[in-house]
């Protein structure tokens, strides 16, 4: 996955394809709602898939909710493809765990 830094219209066009998530300066950020337990078992599937795509999330836990927030570091923390490929694959796997939209 592309890891060269996306111009504000490539950005914006990416995140009109991933409703919830929201960009806050160089990262794109979106939280689910989801008791605790559950919430490390969502965790624990998206950093599985993290590893064998070679890209992770900054991630919080909290007892509701689990927020993610993802930016490329090693493009100078700037939003890349790999980035919005990341956040679709959390939305799939959210989804499977029945996880929220949870505003935060």
């Amino acid at each position: 996955m592309g890891k060269d830094p996306l111009s504000d219209e490539e950005i914006a066009a990416r995140l009109a394809e991933l409703p919830g998530w929201v960009r806050e300066g160089d990262t794109i950020t979106r939280a689910f709602g989801v008791r605790y337990h559950g919430g490390v078992a969502l965790i624990v599937n998206v950093a599985d898939v993290e590893r064998l795509v070679g890209h992770h999330a900054d991630i919080d836990l909290r007892w509701d909710h689990v927020r993610f927030r993802i930016t490329t570091h090693d493009a100078g923390h700037r939003l890349t493809a790999a980035d919005f490929d990341l956040a679709a694959r959390i939305d799939r796997i959210a989804a499977a765990h029945q996880a929220q939209p949870h505003n935060v």
